[in-house]
């Protein structure tokens, strides 16, 4: 999701667990933890396809932020002092932990369980941004800013905002799975084969949901609102020249990318230098969110690689760097030094 619903989040999710006893400096700090994983796009992993596939990898663990909340907790706990610490640290676990389960949610896809598996989970039921669910959590967490505390009023319409924000995810996926039934139906009632089928919301809203079903050369693209009348769903074909990878099967950034997308991709040539990977979740014909260059031909006709693996060494390097500069911030902070 956006950086500020994930904000908003752990503005929230904080105020519910330590609003009490520390008052709305709980917000604040929320915030800012809820947006700690995100960081993570400040690392440099080597080319633009690792960038896109690196992203929500270690810093969206559910294990990796298991382990770094009792030391963020405890470096509050020694900053702040007021609640304990066993509260601390379970404030600053929920919060991290619900970054990357809202996150699974979208379509981009979150590796919640690194390093034990990096495969990207992708939920596909929420759009990456959706006013609908922040505007809940934006509700509680003005109320807390607003209201006095001692009268408790902020506290119970954060709490009912938050249900209500959840409530809302649950809609999402009965939604999704009502639409992907009635486009399944629709393309066995069209006779139209697929492999796989993707459904996800349009942009800022759950009414309205795209469908790509994938065959080996090409895909359908299909809508459908919530308030159609009719059960069928009109599908348009699209070609994907995937025949253009065949020179590059063994190839790093291609099989990346495939694994990646989970399947739903389209291999084009838009110029005759070069052969493109375009994910397909993310965006509309002719204007889709991620491309990538994988091949670059030369004038006489032969195929090179443009993308080539980032040395295991230096991602691992750049993530322990990374991890080491968080526990050394949060000791200096408990010890007082900016």
């Amino acid at each position: 999701m956006d950086s500020v619903t994930q904000a908003l989040l752990g503005a929230s999710v904080a105020e519910l667990v330590i609003g009490r006893a520390i008052g709305r400096r709980a917000s604040l700090y929320g915030a800012m933890l809820g947006t700690l994983p995100d960081l993570d796009v400040l690392i440099p992993y080597g080319g633009p396809i690792e960038d896109f596939t690196y992203h929500r990898g270690f810093s969206h663990s559910l294990l990796v932020l298991s382990a770094a909340a009792p030391v963020i907790g405890w470096a509050l706990h020694k900053f702040n002092g007021l609640a304990s610490l066993k509260l601390w640290i379970a404030m600053a676990w929920l919060v991290l932990i619900t970054h990357p389960l809202l996150d699974s949610f979208t379509v981009y896809g979150t590796q919640l369980f690194w390093p034990i598996t990096e495969y990207p989970v992708s939920g596909s039921s929420t759009f990456i941004i959706d006013p609908a669910y922040t505007i809940w959590l934006a509700t509680g967490v003005i109320a807390v800013l607003a209201f006095n505390r001692r009268e408790r009023i902020g506290h119970r319409a954060n709490a009912i905002c938050m249900a209500l924000a959840c409530s809302y995810l649950a809609w999402t996926m009965a939604a999704k799975s009502y639409v992907t039934g009635i486009a399944e139906r629709s393309m066995k009632d069209q006779d139209l084969s697929h492999n796989h089928l993707l459904s996800t919301p349009a942009p800022f809203n759950t009414l309205l949901w795209r469908f790509v079903a994938m065959q080996d050369d090409g895909y359908y693209v299909g809508y459908y609102s919530i308030f159609d009348d009719t059960k069928s769903i009109k599908f348009t074909r699209y070609e994907s020249r995937t025949e253009l990878l065949e020179p590059l099967a063994d190839n790093w950034g291609v099989k990346r990318l495939q694994w990646f997308s989970h399947g739903f991709y389209r291999v084009s040539q838009p110029s005759p230098s070069e052969v493109l990977i375009t994910d397909l979740r993310m965006g509309v014909e002719n204007a889709y969110v991620f491309s990538f260059k994988v091949a670059d031909i030369t004038p006489d006709g032969s195929m090179h690689p443009a993308n080539e693996r980032v040395p295991v060494k230096r991602v691992t390097s750049r993530l322990w760097q990374f991890l080491y500069r968080i526990w050394d911030s949060s000791v200096n902070l408990a010890a007082g030094n900016p």
